[in-house]
């Protein structure tokens, strides 16, 4: 009966493939892979000579469908394997394994290396409780309200970062999220693995003085433990126009200016901001 078996492949040290690994791809009719020029380099140095078919995030519903029925209709196994790592855990995966399920084909895993988990295990938290969120989105105000939304989750929240948005990452961490503590772990398993622990801010100051910051990919652990709930924000605080909340900020004393780069610290778009300072700006000149 044909199978899909879903494969953890190394994150960054070869020697992580598990010798199950190479066997199952060894034996399976067809790997789909992420990036066939990237599992090819694996299989090249296992001596794997399979043929690959790309599967990704862009194409995994529709190309999903096609593997699994040719899996039923052809009665042969096939692998799915993603650039780094175990499939489906913020990676693709999904569709071709939804497909297979809903026409009986039995899903099997490979176990191996998971980034998330890797660093959950050297972290030192108590990771009794945790979840996992994958990326969180780049713009400040909706990151600042991802991040405000974990403290409704387990107290340990395992998120992934690019190099070029980590200081951004704990910076918002630092604001938002008062008392956090992170253990933020980059290029597992590989020849300059690195992990740093400690308060948002003790990290902040880590990634400054490392020229080398903006290289390699991160899995953060967030111990939310020790911070506080959230002030509930009152349904009028949040209905009111940025043109009212300058108007409350210069109320209480702040000038025009400084009520604008207080909203934008709260997290507000600071292009938004500056329209509706504009905005007051004519309104006030037409009524003078």
């Amino acid at each position: 009966m044909a199978t899909l078996y879903v494969v953890a492949t190394p994150i960054g040290n070869l020697n992580d493939m598990t010798p199950r690994a190479v066997e199952t791809l060894k034996g399976v009719s067809l790997i789909a892979a992420e990036d066939t020029r990237q599992t090819m380099k694996l299989c090249q140095v296992f001596d794997i000579h399979t043929p690959m078919t790309s599967v990704h995030r862009h194409n995994e519903a529709d190309k999903g469908r096609q593997i699994a029925e040719r899996m039923a209709a052809e009665d042969i196994d096939v692998a799915v394997v993603t650039d780094a790592g175990t499939p489906c855990v913020s990676d693709p995966g999904w569709g071709l394994i939804e497909a297979a399920l809903e026409l009986n084909i039995p899903v099997m895993p490979v176990p191996g290396c998971c980034a998330a988990v890797a660093a959950i295990s050297v972290c030192g938290f108590d990771t009794r409780a945790w979840a996992f969120y994958g990326f969180l989105p780049r713009e400040r105000k909706e990151l600042r309200a991802a991040l405000t939304a974990l403290l409704q989750g387990p107290p340990i929240a395992v998120v992934h970062e690019s190099p070029f948005r980590v200081i951004d990452l704990v910076e918002a961490v630092a604001e938002t999220l008062p008392g956090a503590r992170i253990s933020l772990s980059c290029d597992l398993t590989k020849l300059h693995e690195l992990t740093v622990r400690g308060t948002a801010e003790e990290v902040l100051e880590i990634l400054h003085a490392n020229p080398k910051a903006e290289k390699g990919e991160y899995c953060a652990v967030l111990d939310l433990h020790a911070v506080p709930a959230p002030e509930a924000e009152s349904t009028a605080q949040a209905d009111l126009s940025l043109e009212a909340r300058l108007v409350e900020c210069m109320c209480g004393g702040l000038s025009l200016r400084e009520s604008q780069e207080k909203l934008t610290v709260a997290g507000e778009k600071k292009n938004a901001v500056k329209q509706a300072a504009l905005r007051l700006k004519r309104l006030f000149a037409d009524e003078a």
